[in-house]
């Protein structure tokens, strides 16, 4: 069973810089919360910075997690109020139907894939000096106007498009099309070590992009798998996890 949580963090504490700070611990502290779940479970989770004096931490997980250790280590551990929140993810679920609208947020690391980089790196010029290398390299968008096409060319496979909003100063399509209900709110270029090895390919560098808008469900089958298994690369890193909110029915 899907059960989203929402965590507060507490940004002054040493632990919750580290954190914040780190993709890959925040990855650790994620899982540390999540014991029993099976290896081949799906945990997303999102950083939302929209207050920076009081980020919190969103997590979809496939079973019932205890995040006590991260109100000790990096929340708020003697303030009054819930230090974290924890729901079940199916009642949303069964509110996806064709034709229904949503308010989305997600962050996702847009990338392409090529198999001779414009600029390559050292190691990457290597690796086509070699001629060993079968598959194409992964390279992340820079700008906004590509992250935005990204996004915006993959919506149907994800089961949902965005619809046009004439009276919005948004996103225009091609063809002279109206604006799109959606807009960047957050860009963020992140580099980390995957671990402790020292190795070329084990440094992580993506571009974690923040969607906002509105949607409107087309397949209620794909969009669910994508709320539970994430959407783009980078899904251990923070990126990938899809939120809705219902909307009133416009008339």
């Amino acid at each position: 069973m899907p059960y989203l949580s929402r965590i507060r963090i507490n940004p002054l504490r040493a632990e919750s810089r580290k954190l914040l700070a780190s993709p890959r611990a925040m990855h650790a502290a994620v899982e540390g919360g999540l014991p029993g779940a099976p290896e081949e479970a799906r945990t997303l989770w999102r950083l939302d910075p929209d207050n920076p004096h009081r980020p919190h931490l969103f997590v979809l997980s496939t079973g019932a997690p205890d995040w006590n250790h991260l109100v000790e280590q990096a929340g708020w551990p003697g303030a009054d109020g819930d230090h974290y929140a924890v729901r079940d993810y199916a009642p949303l679920l069964q509110q996806l139907a064709p034709g229904r609208s949503f308010a989305f947020r997600l962050t996702a690391n847009p990338v392409q894939n090529t198999s001779r980089p414009d600029k390559p790196t050292e190691h990457q010029q290597s690796r086509i000096d070699d001629g060993g290398r079968r598959r194409g390299f992964r390279l992340g968008h820079r700008t906004a106007a590509a992250q935005l096409n990204w996004f915006l060319t993959r919506t149907a496979k994800w089961g949902f498009d965005v619809p046009a909003a004439p009276h919005l100063e948004g996103i225009g399509g091609v063809d002279n099309e109206p604006p799109r209900d959606i807009r960047i709110t957050a860009r963020q270029r992140r580099s980390f070590k995957r671990g402790a090895v020292t190795a070329k390919e084990a440094h992580v560098v993506l571009n974690a992009v923040t969607f906002e808008g509105r949607l409107r469900v087309t397949d209620p089958a794909l969009l669910t798998e994508r709320l539970l298994g994430g959407i783009g690369p980078s899904k251990a890193y923070g990126c990938g996890l899809l939120t809705l909110a219902p909307l009133a029915e416009r008339e």
